[in-house]
């Protein structure tokens, strides 16, 4: 199973980090980040920004961020277009909607997404626009029992990532 990773408007450099560690450890070769999500690649930030972002996201990330091929999309619909047009099904990693949603527990509903899955992370509270919702195949869901609706989008991508490699 091929798993490209999307970062929308991830707010914090460790969560950006934290998911980057994750994401190389559970083999996974591409990243795009968009928004205003801090990347290592992000062109036109000022040096001494770009430094401190860069240490900021080596602190969690712990090297990850030079193992991983990260890209910076300026224009992440139609990026995800792009994807979808070279057969990866566009999956949300979102709570709450009802509509073409997936329960990370569903593992044979999980396998029919196929071998090539672009996985979009949206921001920490509000999660994924609805600008980018069209582009949306299904819709991944972690079962919650607790009081709490969500998880940091850190823990959440590692439940995602971990429940798909388990298909592999």
């Amino acid at each position: 199973m091929e798993i490209v990773l999307s970062l929308h408007n991830i707010r914090s450099t460790y969560n950006v980090g934290a998911i980057m560690r994750t994401a190389e450890g559970f083999g996974v070769k591409k990243l795009i980040c968009s928004g205003y999500t801090p990347c290592v690649k992000k062109p036109g930030v000022l040096p001494h920004l770009a430094d401190k972002l860069n240490r900021q996201i080596h602190k969690t990330a712990l090297g990850a961020e030079e193992m991983l091929q990260i890209e910076y999309s300026e224009d992440i619909i139609s990026e995800l277009e792009n994807y979808q047009k070279a057969g990866f099904t566009i999956v949300g990693l979102e709570n709450n909607i009802r509509e073409q949603t997936i329960l990370l527990n569903d593992l044979p509903a999980l396998k029919k997404l196929g071998n090539k899955i672009l996985l979009v992370l949206g921001e920490e509270v509000n999660g994924i626009p609805d600008t980018l919702k069209p582009q949306i195949a299904k819709y991944l869901e972690i079962p919650m029992e607790g009081q709490k609706e969500s998880f940091n989008v850190s823990i959440a991508a590692g439940i995602a990532l971990f429940t798909l490699a388990t298909l592999r």
